[in-house]
């Protein structure tokens, strides 16, 4: 299975860092590098066969670099935004949004998009 066909997996980055009140204010970007290396060691738990994980960041947190296994892309401005363009331009792939934000889960469940919270990838 190539990319173009794997199911796309969208973490908000923020989101998913700020669901844990761990100090990850300090250091808003290790702790988008911490999760996104746990992205990439563990995947999504649940989720069988290949995946495309896509991490978004936005803020201090921009610059963030990709590993492998896990795709980060920097939002240029709203995080929200850039995260349901990535969900249209899809194209009928299956999309798993990760995010408790209730806005955005409304905004990508309209694409089409399935919706988790950060449970899902948080240990």
């Amino acid at each position: 299975m190539d990319d173009s066909t794997a199911p796309l997996v969208i973490v908000d980055g923020a989101n998913v860092v700020g669901s844990v009140p761990d100090g990850w204010w300090r250091d808003r970007r290790g702790a988008a590098e911490r999760l996104r290396d746990r992205l990439a060691s563990d995947g999504l738990p649940g989720l069988a066969g290949p995946v495309e994980i896509v991490l978004v960041v936005e803020g201090a947190a921009r610059g963030v670099e990709p590993v492998p296994g896990v795709r980060v892309e920097s939002a240029p401005g709203s995080g929200d935004d850039h995260m349901v363009a990535l969900v249209a331009a899809a194209g009928g792939r299956p999309v798993l949004v990760v995010t408790a934000d209730r806005e955005l889960r409304r905004r990508v469940t309209e694409l089409g998009a399935d919706v988790t919270g950060p449970r899902a990838v948080r240990r």
